[in-house]
């Protein structure tokens, strides 16, 4: 026993140190001053720290707005894709019609296609829409590749659910809808939470799509402006301002899934067992 026990101690803190390693480096560079990072590796010069590129960040104008619209469109993802997967989980969790199986399986094969390789007629889409240059657009954008995985947790979770509470839920005289949001949705906050999650996180980072749809300076998001980050002559790239963005960038992430983590584990293992 004590020695499975030390087992596992050992693995945690290996675990640990993998994970916490690039986290500590990435603020580490933050701290230090461009010539420092650019320049070979010197002990001496390793805890030069100064906070300044975290100021020179803030006074770059695109960067305060880069971070409100990457906020405006990872919450606004977050919250339609959980509420759409939320409904769809519910009819494919709880109802049985024909073709659902069906209907199912290939909202489950599309996450086997990267939306990379249709980029162009989404782009061809929303542009019929008017819809590019536009952060609603942007939204439906990462709602719709977000939405299969997000469907799948619902159906999962509203599977795990017992038949009989809503069976009770139905003899008190409860329709569907006050079913769901009486009855049912306490019980799938976890799988909401992993889905508004993995949502968030999902547009909070995306740059190919941000990059694509939107042309507009005034409307780019967080990893499209760090792009933009390139200081000095020739285009020569500020590694320091580059590396507090990173860090700016990472914040909400780590928070999010610190304060959501019981949530994320609880949603990804719904329906386990039952389902």
């Amino acid at each position: 026993m004590r020695t499975r026990t030390f087992l596992y101690a050992v693995a945690a803190v290996l675990s640990l140190v993998v994970f916490v390693t690039p986290l500590a480096w990435a603020l580490l560079r933050s701290l230090q001053p461009n010539a420092v990072i650019t320049a070979p590796p010197d002990s001496s010069t390793v805890f030069d720290l100064t906070t300044g590129n975290f100021r020179n960040i803030s006074a770059v104008g695109t960067i305060p707005r880069a971070i409100l619209n990457s906020l405006l469109v990872s919450l606004g993802t977050a919250a339609l894709t959980a509420l759409l997967a939320t409904a769809a989980g519910y009819g494919f969790g709880r109802f049985r019609f024909r073709g659902s199986g069906i209907a199912f399986g290939l909202i489950l094969v599309t996450l086997m296609i990267p939306f990379q390789a249709i980029l162009t007629p989404l782009f061809l889409e929303l542009n019929t829409l008017r819809l590019t240059d536009n952060l609603f657009g942007l939204v439906l954008f990462y709602t719709t590749v977000n939405l299969p995985f997000g469907v799948f947790v619902m159906r999962t979770a509203f599977a795990s659910v017992p038949g009989e509470l809503e069976d009770a839920a139905s003899v008190d005289g409860a329709g569907p809808i006050r079913t769901l949001t009486r009855v049912l949705r306490p019980l799938v906050v976890p799988g909401m939470a992993t889905t508004a999650l993995y949502a968030f996180l999902a547009s909070w980072t995306e740059f190919l799509g941000a990059l694509t749809f939107l042309t507009r300076e005034d409307l780019y998001t967080l990893p499209v402006a760090l792009l933009n980050l390139q200081q000095g002559a020739y285009g020569t790239i500020d590694y320091g301002l580059l590396a507090a963005g990173a860090v700016i960038a990472m914040i909400p992430c780590v928070v999010l899934f610190v304060a959501l983590q019981r949530y994320y584990v609880a949603g990804l293992s719904a329906g386990a067992v039952k389902g």
